[in-house]
């Protein structure tokens, strides 16, 4: 099966890692907790505490292959030196939504890391795409659902590139 690599700044990474841990060495604990309670109220055939925590016990296990598997193709946001001439990602960008006249920042990320509200936007999402290779002064047409938008680049800063793959854990 060919896994899909996740991008991923050195903080995504750690906190993908820090909720790894969290998952199998308390959650798992929890779950495992209620699952042994609720067979001591006997028949389990209908007994809704221990379905429940079968159900959590599931999403918990899927979550934490998911997660290693995710970390296992992780490959790092590098940052480099210096203004960027060019928009990639991990770039901080500052644009003009020539629509709106409203200025923004946005900081372009893996999918995994993207967080609208806090204008960490992924290089998949229409914008994300639509900025990526722009530079200075540059506009760029980008549909969204509210429809079709142009950005105006300002302003490129903390330009990155892809790195190695993360180390295994």
């Amino acid at each position: 099966m060919n896994e899909k690599e996740t991008l991923l700044t050195e903080e995504g990474l750690r906190k993908l890692e820090a909720e790894l841990d969290d998952l199998k060495t308390v959650h798992r604990k929890e779950v495992n907790d209620r699952i042994r309670q609720a067979k001591e109220f006997g028949d389990i055939s209908e007994n809704a505490e221990y379905e429940d925590a079968k159900q959590e016990q599931a999403f918990v296990e899927g979550r934490i292959l998911k997660l290693e598997t995710m970390i296992r193709n992780a490959r790092i946001i590098q940052e480099t030196e210096g203004l960027g001439d060019e928009v990639h990602l991990g770039s901080t960008v500052k644009i003009k939504n020539m629509t709106s006249g409203l200025d923004l920042d946005y900081t372009i990320v893996g999918s995994t890391e993207s967080d609208p509200l806090n204008a960490k936007i992924s290089n998949e999402s229409p914008i994300g795409q639509a900025l990526i290779g722009a530079k200075p002064g540059q506009t760029v047409s980008a549909t969204t659902p509210s429809g079709e938008i142009q950005l105006k680049i300002i302003s490129i800063r903390g330009n990155r590139k892809t790195g190695a793959k993360a180390k295994a854990t």
